[in-house]
């Protein structure tokens, strides 16, 4: 086994070691075929209020501006699907927001993977990113074999679905690189159909601005009146696309102890939500990504359905 071949596989095997679900490695550089998608999306504002989309263009799709020497984006993937939902006929929440923030499990993990290939192969300088730098997670992970972009522009993988974080290493460590997967969406438009706002504007196109998730979390002003109706009850996120996609049938329960729900979480009605406190909200959603959207943005979005 040659050194490359060596270190490639002590990496994975590190990976699956620490509960991820997948691994696949792809050669750093820079993003040609997303440089165009990319500015097209923002020039038609797709990003609506997320003005930090338009921030650091080249470095979203250049790695090597990130980590001087890049030579390898190592992806990861952590599942989220949860072995137990919310009861039927209340407000919903997305499934990734169940447990803890997933920005802080995943960080703690990928900061032990670096560690471990410190230990075992050497001085390698390198960065962990989870969904908080400008790096297109989506892209690097379809790069590197682990999934295909689907229709409703989330990363699918034939086995598993895609209830999954997906996070990444970028290391200046030269590595056996993973060849992409083919599409498997086919003529399915499930999602597409299924969309309350018709945020899926063209397959592989979402315009943000439309999107639940957007106007639940990070729209900070009034959700506009022409949405009232569309919501399908969702007051943080919205799963709807992953719902209905055939692929998520294979998931499977998560193993990680830190994305288990808060046990008031799944009993919840409607009338609790709507009388939801600020005490409640803190002790519920404690350590959750639910936090994100502050109780203000919460009660917003409680009241915006039930009005």
């Amino acid at each position: 086994m040659n050194t490359k071949e060596s270190h490639t596989k002590f990496i994975k095997s590190e990976a699956a070691r620490l509960g991820f679900l997948s691994c696949g490695i792809s050669k750093s550089g820079f993003l040609e075929a997303e440089a165009p998608r990319l500015e097209q999306w923002l020039e038609n504002n797709h990003h609506g209020q997320m003005a930090y989309m338009e921030n650091h263009f080249d470095k979203r799709l250049n790695p090597n501006l990130l980590v001087d020497g890049a030579k390898s984006v190592v992806s990861l993937l952590l599942n989220y699907y949860p072995s137990q939902t919310q009861t039927a006929e209340t407000y919903k929440i997305s499934k990734y927001a169940y447990g803890q923030d997933y920005h802080f499990v995943i960080k703690d993990k990928l900061k032990e993977l670096l560690e471990s290939i410190r230990q075992n192969i050497g001085e390698v300088s390198g960065r962990a990113f989870v969904d908080s730098a400008p790096v297109l997670d989506k892209a690097w992970a379809a790069k590197s074999g682990l999934g295909w972009i689907g229709k409703n522009s989330n990363l699918i993988t034939k086995s598993v679905g895609s209830y999954y974080f997906i996070a990444e290493l970028i290391l200046d460590l030269a590595l056996d690189y993973d060849a992409p997967t083919t599409d498997h969406c086919g003529s399915c438009t499930a999602c597409i159909d299924a969309c309350p706002t018709q945020a899926i504007i063209a397959p592989y196109v979402v315009d943000g601005s439309k999107c639940i998730s957007y106007l639940t979390i990070e729209l900070k002003d009034n959700i506009p009146l022409q949405m009232k109706g569309k919501l399908d009850d969702w007051v943080f996120g919205c799963d709807v696309c992953q719902e209905v996609c055939p692929w998520n049938r294979f998931s499977k329960a998560h193993q990680e102890p830190l994305f288990e729900p808060h046990s008031d979480l799944l009993s919840m009605t409607k009338k609790d939500w709507q009388e939801i406190t600020a005490d409640t909200f803190q002790k519920v959603f404690k350590n959750s990504a639910v936090k994100r959207t502050k109780f203000e943005g919460l009660k917003r979005n409680i009241d915006f359905l039930g009005s």
